[in-house]
């Protein structure tokens, strides 16, 4: 019997619960470089392969066709570097914030100060960090981005990990580390974990629909009970609005944000008296958001600017009708 006993090196990992939780899937191995290629230095390695023929191989499939529970491969390879799972976010139930060396250290700092984060440990370049946590009570508000492998920061900083390999160094962080970034001022969007994931989809969500998937008229249409819309869109929200502090300064999501709060005012008068009870086509609805954006949004340069051949507000509400609701409605010469 071996003398190496991996759980008494590092007895954080090995006894936490969440870790406990996702010791049973048959989704372990090890990260390491295959071959020559330097960029493949994190791989993860057929570890059924490696034991039993001697042999170095990429994993093929993410199961026991190559993958051991961490149990047979604590007692396989106990002197194994690393311990590599291919985490399944919905399956698991757990989520993992990847934070970057690159990432600012106020940033990095609110991040490990989340509430409810239940492992956290340092990553493989010893600079930055590893948070796993239950899967965020809004996971299933946002279903577009739980399609995403990975939710990942603009700037690159961080990421959250919901069908991916995460490499665990088994390296778990002190309590000072901790405490030094409870001790920042916490900001509106490092709140909660819910608060981060909701950035991240939201984000998302703005990068990848297409504005051009809703076509609008090159001049304002005759939208029956516009005016009266548009005003109660305006009532109905500025008291609920979010600020740009709560995007880390970010006015960008700000205003999609803002978007997405006058698009959902917006359907609760379409179909009552304001909306006349007719249908209103994508075109009018996005026409809609853009002329209740224009009142509510502080002016700055870019909204001078042209996107996809309109301005840049009304193409931003293109993009939120896109993401948000089917095609269909009142007849327009955009012929939505």
């Amino acid at each position: 019997m071996t003398s190496v006993d991996p759980r008494a090196w590092f007895p954080g990992f090995y006894a936490n619960p969440a870790v406990q939780a996702l010791a049973p899937a048959s989704r372990w191995t090890i990260s390491g470089q295959l071959g020559d290629n330097e960029d493949q230095r994190k791989a993860p390695v057929d570890i059924r392969e490696l034991l039993d023929h001697r042999r170095l191989r990429g994993a093929w499939a993410l199961d026991d066709r190559c993958l051991l529970t961490l149990d047979e491969l604590t007692s396989r390879l106990p002197t194994a570097a690393n311990c590599a799972f291919y985490l399944r976010a919905p399956l698991d139930g757990l989520i993992v914030i990847d934070i970057e060396k690159s990432c600012p250290p106020d940033i990095s700092g609110q991040l490990l100060a989340l509430p409810s984060i239940i492992y956290s440990e340092q990553s493989m370049s010893g600079l930055g960090y590893h948070l796993l946590t239950a899967l965020p009570g809004n996971f299933a508000d946002f279903p577009g981005a739980a399609g995403h492998k990975v939710l990942r920061e603009e700037h690159g900083w961080y990421e959250i990990l919901i069908d991916h390999w995460i490499t665990f160094t088994r390296r778990p962080l002190d309590e000072d580390a901790v405490n030094r970034g409870r001790s920042a001022d916490v900001t509106p969007g490092f709140s909660s974990v819910e608060a981060v994931y909701a950035a991240l989809a939201e984000a998302a969500r703005s990068r990848n629909t297409g504005s051009g998937a809703v076509a609008t008229t090159v001049h304002v249409p005759d939208i029956p009970g516009s005016g009266r819309i548009v005003r109660q869109m305006i009532d109905g929200t500025r008291k609920r609005l979010k600020t740009p502090d709560d995007f880390h300064g970010d006015t960008s999501r700000w205003e999609f944000s803002v978007l997405g709060t006058l698009y959902h005012e917006m359907h609760t008068h379409l179909a009552g008296p304001a909306g006349f009870g007719c249908p209103y086509s994508r075109s009018d609805q996005a026409w809609l958001l853009y002329q209740a954006a224009v009142r509510i949004l502080p002016e700055r340069h870019k909204h001078h600017e042209r996107r996809n051949g309109r301005p840049f507000l009304l193409d931003r509400a293109a993009a939120m009708i896109a993401g948000q609701s089917p095609a269909g409605g009142r007849s327009t010469t955009d012929g939505t």
